[in-house]
């Protein structure tokens, strides 16, 4: 128990102040919570005696009022300071699961589902704020209390206080047991509820698909075996804390039935008087009812300390080191030439990337071609530092990407995906994503250059309107040009297009390319395009077949070169196994 209350402090970081002084005030509100016991004392001893009168009555109830008082007081400030720490606890430790995420490599992703992260920041923070705190609070204070009327029960006839000691050790051990148990199955539920919650984005964001294919009842089928399981480790667990709150309400109880006979059979046999028989009937029960509610709480701490380890977890995954070189100043391409020398990267135990080297000089077009699965989108995030290089180097503007500050690096790129992700908000705040500080002209501005200004004015609210998430109330292509929008606003020297112009209907094809050349204008250009005429004018072609460099050049170049290049642009037809992006 010791162990998780320090792993709490831990976890609560800046905060644990908050927390330490939370329970130091709830160790104070246990004590005058038991000391109410004192004013119970003076009204039985003077029934027992025959000596009750208003002197008596006042001297309870002063002695009432002081430990309200003190209780009142000292369970305010346990409730501000534990309130406001696990609140801010919770926040903050939210910040640094998305900080951190920032600066880990794509693997991560590729290897945690969505459903385990997206749990993390959610079900596993909300269970140590909203369970947490309570639980901490309701076991210290039960135990303190406990401990307190033990004290003065031992202090009244040691022999009736022995027996206390002995049912509050068979609580503890009970709760011992119970917290093994629960950390067990603590973990198998934490599994389940995280292939709910996965099971359940996997639906919501694939409706469309499972709708297109007749495959709802068969989606549903996974989704409904998700919550059978996760209902079923619920069940599971209640069950097995069922029998474990069973045994110890049977000690406490029985422990209590036993101080009421042993004192009574005391004073029966003159061993004791009545007003200590008396006080230590009301005390038993009192003491063994805390007790009994503290040992159920003590279970839930094990479940705490596996959510705590779940978030330590991903807070401890590697993150690609930070360098420290920083470039200042307005975005520029000039002197911000990408090269790659000898780079090698391997995922999931195969080799992507093998022996590339390239270079790309600053202010040039440089496409990426070959069939799919040829490496192009790794080769591109390769260069933005999305990865790491398990050989070689990627220098940008003559520095390593590792020796960069990766916010700094980052600053140096716009992105264009094939895949476009707009957040559930305005058309205008999903635009100034690019750069935060924009005014409304300058994001008009870009808009304009990206050409989406025309079907913005005739939206009802303009660039007011919400788009819902992921853009759902606007086309592919209205989407698209959003996502140009929002580069042009950033304006990097260094533009990646990942298949930009894909699933685009002609129509929205034309006004993307005239927002792409826009966008592209004086910059540095990296580019993943399926459509010839898309790659024809580029300064060079790089064309990747199995994680090698196999044909560079112009296209007209490659054209006069026997190879993959010149075999598909006249072959188009029966190259159905690859794309030219």
């Amino acid at each position: 128990m010791l162990k998780t209350f320090r792993k709490y402090f831990a976890f609560a970081g800046n905060f644990s102040p908050w927390m330490k002084r939370g329970m130091a005030w709830s160790i104070v509100s246990s004590f005058f919570e038991g000391m109410q016991m004192m004013a119970l004392a003076i009204v039985l001893f003077a029934l027992a005696n025959g000596t009750l009168s208003a002197a008596t009555a006042w001297e309870a109830l002063a002695a009432m009022v002081v430990c309200i008082a003190g209780t009142f007081v000292s369970a305010h400030f346990k409730s501000k300071n534990f309130c406001f720490g696990n609140y801010s606890m919770v926040g903050e430790k939210r910040g640094q699961v998305g900080d951190r995420m920032r600066y880990l490599p794509m693997g991560f992703f590729n290897a945690n589902s969505l459903g385990e992260i997206t749990s993390t920041m959610s079900n596993t923070l909300d269970d140590v704020q909203n369970i947490g705190g309570i639980v901490y609070m309701q076991v210290i204070s039960g135990f303190v209390f406990s401990g307190i009327v033990t004290l003065m029960m031992l202090a009244f006839d040691w022999r009736v206080g022995a027996v206390c000691v002995a049912a509050g050790a068979a609580v503890l051990a009970l709760s011992a047991a119970l917290q093994r148990v629960a950390q067990a199955i603590s973990s198998e539920r934490v599994v389940a509820q995280n292939a709910l919650v996965g099971a359940v984005l996997a639906y919501l964001q694939g409706i469309s698909v499972v709708r297109s294919f007749s495959l709802v009842g068969r989606v549903e089928a996974g989704l409904v075996g998700a919550i059978d399981e996760c209902e079923r480790m619920n069940f599971q667990t209640e069950v097995k804390f069922l029998r474990f709150a069973i045994a110890q309400a049977l000690a406490t109880k029985a422990a209590s039935v036993a101080v009421c006979l042993m004192s009574s059979w005391f004073w029966v046999s003159g061993t004791m008087d009545a007003g200590s028989c008396l006080v230590l009937i009301a005390c038993s029960f009192m003491v063994f009812s805390k007790l009994e509610i503290s040992g159920l709480f003590s279970s839930l701490l094990r479940q705490i300390d596996i959510q705590m380890d779940k978030v330590n977890a991903m807070l401890a995954t590697p993150a690609m080191p930070e360098g420290s070189y920083r470039v200042g100043g307005e975005a520029d391409a000039e002197g911000l030439d990408v090269e790659l020398s000898h780079v090698t990267f391997s995922y999931g135990g195969r080799d992507v990337i093998k022996d590339v080297s390239l270079s790309i000089p600053a202010k040039t077009t440089c496409a990426l071609v070959g069939p799919s699965g040829s490496g192009k989108t790794t080769l591109s995030q390769l260069i933005a530092r999305f990865w790491d290089v398990d050989a070689g180097c990627v220098t940008v503007g003559g520095q390593d990407v590792r020796s960069w500050a990766l916010d700094d690096l980052l600053a140096k790129f716009s992105m264009v995906f094939q895949n476009v992700y707009l957040f559930d908000d305005t058309i205008e705040n999903n635009i100034k994503f690019g750069s935060p500080a924009a005014t409304h002209e300058q994001v008009a501005e870009a808009a304009r250059r990206a050409c989406c200004d025309t079907f913005i004015s005739e939206l009802p609210d303009g660039y007011d309107t919400m788009i819902g998430e992921g853009g759902a109330r606007l086309s592919g292509g209205e989407r698209q040009r959003i996502s140009i929008a929002r580069a042009m606003l950033k304006d990097a020297p260094v533009i990646i297009l990942d298949e930009a112009t894909a699933n685009v209907d002609p129509e929205n094809e034309r006004d993307l390319q005239r927002a792409i050349e826009s966008l592209t204008h004086d910059k540095t250009v990296i580019m993943i395009a399926h459509r010839l005429k898309t790659v024809r004018h580029a300064d060079q072609i790089v064309v990747l077949d199995d994680g090698r460099i196999v044909q560079q050049g112009t296209h007209d170049a490659l054209m006069g070169t026997p190879g993959l290049y010149a075999d598909f642009v006249r072959m188009r037809e029966r190259a159905i196994g690859w794309r030219i992006a």
